[in-house]
């Protein structure tokens, strides 16, 4: 394999330089890490699976007009994307009442919201990525109040698509995050979702018995993680219903 350059490598993902100008190769690791890394394993397969499952989702966002970094996937473990200047933040869209909101509010996990409730937190893990209030966020010139219209409107329209999906094979979106990207053409500059989207990046229960089919398996050790991944990816139809944990040596 030909020797490739690495421009960063984060907790669950690598990005090397594409095969063409503004263009990345997306690899996803099987590493899981919880609670701001403190708690870390290897998951074999989790990679190919999370590459799988954020194609299908960043692939029908495309199909209705929301424009993602997604270019195409390359084999079982890559990408690629376009090049994409991240936005600091973390958009996080709320459905449900779960994980650090429902402790800060005291309210019992699985509350339904009023309304789907959209907050950001600033991307830096020695922080431990801290919630922000917009005005943070004007402030400190990590976007602007239209950078911030448009990052709602993306989040909203997200979350509209990603919980039909989900309610259609019987799991109920309780929240998610997505990260967003400036991608330029020459002067002119549009938002793109970026980074991923897979059960790393979302909170999913299966609707009839609240089982959870994301990250939080392996945040509070409730089971197999490839399994509930597995479990996802089957009731979309990105891998066919009867078969085994994808194998994390395949190539294509």
């Amino acid at each position: 394999m030909a020797r490739r350059n690495k421009i960063y490598e984060g907790k669950a993902k690598v990005l090397y330089e594409g095969p063409e100008p503004g263009t990345l190769v997306q690899y996803f690791k099987d590493d899981a890490t919880a609670n701001n890394a403190e708690k870390r394993d290897v998951v074999d397969g989790k990679g190919v699976l999370n590459n799988r499952l954020s194609e299908f989702f960043m692939t029908g966002l495309g199909n209705i007009g929301v424009p993602t970094h997604f270019i195409k996937r390359l084999n079982m473990r890559e990408q690629l994307i376009r090049q994409v200047e991240v936005i600091p933040l973390e958009v996080i869209v709320r459905n449900y009442a779960a994980g650090s909101m429902a402790k800060r509010l005291g309210l019992e996990e699985g509350t339904r919201l009023p309304r789907p409730l959209v907050e950001y937190s600033y991307k830096e893990d020695a922080l431990g990525d801290p919630l922000v209030p917009e005005e943070y966020i004007l402030a400190f010139g990590w976007a602007t109040q239209q950078d911030l219209d448009d990052i709602l409107s993306l989040a909203l329209r997200v979350n509209d698509f990603m919980s039909g999906v989900m309610h259609g094979v019987g799991i109920r979106l309780v929240d998610f995050k997505i990260e967003v990207g400036r991608l330029w053409d020459g002067d002119y500059m549009r938002l793109v979702v970026a980074d991923e989207i897979s059960p790393d990046s979302c909170r999913l229960w299966d609707v009839e018995t609240g089982q959870k089919l994301d990250k939080d398996v392996f945040r509070r050790d409730l089971g197999n993680l490839t399994d509930a991944y597995t479990e996802v990816a089957r009731r979309l139809g990105v891998i066919p219903a009867n078969s085994a944990h994808p194998k994390p040596t395949l190539i294509n």
